[in-house]
């Protein structure tokens, strides 16, 4: 039995998938902590893990200048310093987070950077499993690139010179961190390429159904499928969602999960509008924009919601319309139904164009477009596609038995359990 210790970082998708992870981990025998922030605490407690508090949570963090808000002509050098200080104050708690006696560090993209650190200083082995790939490749540019091919050359530079970009944003943290852990001063970079070097396993929970791995990552860089969100084997839908599946088709749903702050009250609008054009009953999920499809007297064929579990949802629908963060995106491929990609930010565009490319998913609709006159029609055209195209939905079917062959998180167990008999051999 080993202590081990999750520690995970940012919205809802960017932590749901280490619960489920964790679940599997400690059904195998292992004592399992997540530290993550305190917006997330009863998930985690709900799957069986202890929870450690990290600070900077994003629900109390967020200001005007939040991803699907319109930003200053400063907007994005705005956003790099609300990043580097959002990244300091995590770096703050991540050192608190770790006990005497934890035996392993599991670390999420966000969380790496800082982990690498805690863990030369207090000698504790570590494993990388970020949502998202990162490492530079010339199969395709960076994630946060917007999705569009530069060209074998230009994807390995680009996809290097976003490894700087993230080097910098860590540089304060690193400096203040490493002189709190007692260790002599060292750049992000320097302590990248020293992980690089030492070619240490790096596993990506993402199935290679969307993004088969790179042909020229070096060997340890490894996809091993999903890790999905823990919900209770005995999980049901709410009375009331049940209700209305029951009453008429499978409806559509739409949701910008934590994109989208203070735009609830336009996109309910411009949504209910387009589901009643392509004539499809729609389930709204309030998330972070506060969707809301009014009083259910209003319109019969609207459901407002808020958090279900995707995995008990999805596959009851017609299509969904999401943002398309890394896990919406494949809670939709499990489900074997339709996308409607509406990407705002970050990596979201390159999962919204694998969608597309795999033929489960329409032709994006990116988030700054879905406004104007047009907006209601263009959404209404794609529910329409998505709605009455039997091949995207065969396509989506035979995405969806491929991605239940896989399991991510066994594969996780596996790679703990050799790294932690490599640190403990029998006597």
């Amino acid at each position: 039995m080993t202590k081990i210790l999750i520690t995970a970082a940012g919205s809802y998708g960017d932590i749901a998938p280490y619960t489920g992870l964790g679940a599997r981990l400690r059904a195998a025998g292992h004592e399992v902590a997540l530290a993550t922030h305190d917006s997330y605490a009863t998930l985690v407690r709900a799957a069986g893990l202890e929870f450690r508090r990290l600070p900077a949570d994003p629900r109390t963090r967020r200001t005007a200048t939040e991803p699907g808000r319109p930003s200053s002509p400063g907007g994005n050098r705005d956003l790099m310093r609300q990043a580097a200080a959002f990244i300091r104050e995590l770096g703050t708690g991540l050192a608190d987070a770790a006990r005497e006696d934890t035996g392993l560090l599991l670390l999420s993209a966000t969380t790496a950077p800082l982990g690498h650190h805690l863990a030369e200083a207090r000698g504790i082995p570590f494993l990388d499993l970020p949502l998202v790939p990162g490492a530079p490749t010339g199969d395709f540019a960076p994630v946060v690139s917007g999705g569009r091919s530069l060209g074998r050359w230009g994807n390995r530079a680009a996809g290097r010179l976003s490894l700087r970009v993230i080097d910098r944003l860590y540089a304060d943290a690193t400096r203040e961190l490493r002189a709190r852990l007692g260790l002599p001063p060292a750049t992000p970079r320097t302590v990248r390429r020293r992980a690089e070097a030492a070619g240490r396993p790096v596993l990506h929970g993402f199935s290679e159904v969307l993004v088969p791995r790179p042909t020229d990552w070096r060997p340890g860089l490894d996809i091993v499928g999903n890790w999905w969100p823990w919900h209770a084997p005995d999980d049901r839908l709410p009375p009331v969602v049940e209700d209305f599946l029951a009453a008429g088709p499978p409806p559509v749903f739409v949701g910008f999960g934590s994109m989208a702050g203070g735009a609830g009250e336009r996109l309910s609008a411009l949504a209910a509008a387009a589901l009643r054009r392509a004539k499809v009953r729609g389930i709204l999920q309030s998330g972070w924009a506060g969707l809301s499809a009014g009083h259910p007297s209003t319109d019969a064929d609207l459901l407002t919601i808020g958090e279900v579990p995707h995995a008990l949802l999805f596959p009851r629908m017609a299509a969904v319309v999401h943002h398309c963060g890394a896990g919406t995106a494949a809670a939709g491929v499990r489900a074997g139904v339709p996308t409607i990609p509406v990407p705002v930010t970050a990596d979201q565009p390159f999962w919204a164009a694998r969608l597309a490319a795999l033929g489960v998913a329409t032709a994006p609709i990116p988030f700054k477009e879905l406004s104007g006159d047009r907006a209601v029609a263009r959404l209404s055209h794609a529910l329409t596609q998505a709605t009455e195209a039997p091949a995207r939905r065969d396509h989506a079917l035979a995405a969806a038995h491929r991605l239940a062959t896989e399991d991510g998180a066994t594969e996780v167990l596996k790679t703990v359990e050799h790294l932690t008999a490599a640190e403990h051999p029998p006597a």
